[in-house]
């Protein structure tokens, strides 16, 4: 009875929060007004790497983000001169809960209502209500060689973005959270998850190219520039992605 009572209540809040979340992503999707993005900085453990490294960020870090989806949406006609703005939120210590990468439905569904709780919990934002929130954990790379899986959830506009603290990866990391921020709005990936590989045509920057291969940039949602049919590298920053046709339709920027 009480197991029954229990999933009924988490029915009825997933409806709720559903219902919330289909007029927000209706509303972004329109693309009228400017994206508002909060960025939240998170510190994950206790050595003074990733704690000095988030403590020394600033909002400029995060311009060439902002800077590239203004010149992308000018490529692609969107009227607004910054879809995008960021806003950076102050940092915060409290980690976020884990994904259950490999769950079943139920326990994802639990997950992210987990996740928008702890959201809630923690939201140091006091600017403008943010559209999209996106929570960068920062890794002390000597600790963490390989990052945990980032995730980007259209249904309540809410990212949670793994990334080395170190600023010899400051380009590389907001490749992965612009990445994640268009997962929150549509855009689905464009990679052989067996792999990594981009996948042709829509995983390629320019696939059009003769030859095909090497790429020169790498499609933002492929995440990596194919170089050869089982090489692709990892950009260094935003001017080596673009947003490729079938990532601008899902995002409704083309029909």
């Amino acid at each position: 009875m009480w197991r029954l009572i229990r999933i009924g209540a988490l029915l009825f809040i997933l409806a709720v929060v559903a219902k919330s979340a289909w007029v927000d992503r209706s509303r972004t999707a329109e693309w009228k007004t400017s994206l508002r993005v909060a960025i939240y900085l998170v510190g994950t453990d206790s050595s003074t790497t990733s704690g000095r490294y988030v403590s020394g960020l600033r909002k400029a870090a995060f311009d060439p983000i902002e800077a590239f989806f203004a010149l992308e949406g000018k490529r692609y006609g969107v009227s607004l001169p910054d879809p995008v703005e960021v806003y950076l939120a102050p940092a915060i210590s409290s980690p976020p809960p884990v994904a259950p990468f490999g769950g079943n439905p139920l326990s994802i569904a639990f997950w992210s209502l987990q996740l928008r709780a702890w959201a809630w919990w923690n939201d140091s934002h006091k600017g403008p209500k943010p559209d999209v929130r996106l929570f960068v954990v920062y890794h002390d790379p000597a600790a963490s060689p390989r990052l945990p899986h980032s995730t980007g959830l259209q249904k309540g506009l809410i990212g949670v973005v793994n990334a080395f603290a170190d600023s010899d990866h400051e380009g590389s990391n907001n490749v992965v959270i612009a990445h994640e921020l268009l997962h929150t709005l549509g855009a689905t990936d464009k990679y052989d998850p067996n792999g990594n590989q981009p996948l042709y045509p829509d995983g390629y920057a320019n696939p059009q190219a003769r030859p095909r291969l090497p790429q020169r940039r790498a499609e933002i949602m492929a995440g990596r520039i194919p170089i050869s049919e089982t090489v692709a590298e990892i950009p260094a920053d935003m001017t080596q992605v673009v947003i490729g046709g079938a990532t601008a339709r899902e995002i409704n920027w083309t029909k």
